[in-house]
């Protein structure tokens, strides 16, 4: 999906409201008008959508260092379109997850589900990590009920679908084996956050 830097996006804010007040107080308000309207509708896209595209984009890079800066110029996320606030937060769990701290991951994760996602792919999404996070902690018992959770969702993407098929049949073998912990028999093929998985369309 195309995307306009976000250095760019600062510039056009900043130049377009400015100019164009500029212009308007100097020859009035039709000369001015059009550099506001490009300043106004690139602030109100900034606001509804933060630098979350952005963000997951550089995560499937492996580019985790750029990506975590570039979350941080999202700098008003409590007013992000509704559901985006989720991402947001799921991101932040994305990015944890990558460095393997899994306390930070789970935090944030759960912080995201309290505050809404776009679909359910994105909320099966969040809990397939939650999952991983309680297998991890050989917390077996917490997994399964998770991922209860994710097989009552309405999931859509084929490729979670296939994420979700994996996941419940290394489950499986991991009760089977009456072993607490999946991650030895999951061997890193699980869901892997921050993978190139599509992320939500902007709309």
């Amino acid at each position: 999906m195309f995307t306009i830097n976000i250095y760019l996006r600062f510039a056009l804010i900043v130049g377009g409201i400015l100019g164009g007040i500029a212009l308007w107080a100097a020859y009035g308000f039709w000369y001015g008008f059009p550099f506001l309207l490009v300043g106004i509708i690139m602030l109100a896209g900034y606001l509804m959508l933060g630098t979350i595209l952005s963000t997951n984009q550089l995560i499937a890079q492996q580019r985790l260092d750029e990506a975590e800066a570039r979350l941080k110029l999202t700098f008003f996320p409590k007013i992000l379109l509704v559901g985006y606030k989720g991402v947001y937060y799921m991101t932040h769990g994305a990015l944890a997850m990558q460095k393997r701290d899994f306390n930070t991951a789970e935090a944030w994760i759960k912080k995201s589900l309290d505050a809404g996602l776009p679909s359910e792919n994105e909320k099966a999404t969040a809990l397939l990590q939650l999952v991983m996070i309680s297998a991890n902690k050989n917390n077996f018992k917490l997994a399964q009920s998770q991922f209860a959770e994710v097989k009552k969702l309405n999931v859509t993407e084929p490729m979670l679908k296939e994420q979700i098929k994996e996941v419940e049949k290394q489950m499986k073998q991991a009760s089977q084996a009456m072993n607490p912990s999946m991650m030895a028999l999951m061997g890193g093929r699980g869901f892997r956050p921050g993978g190139k998985r599509r992320q939500p369309k902007m709309r």
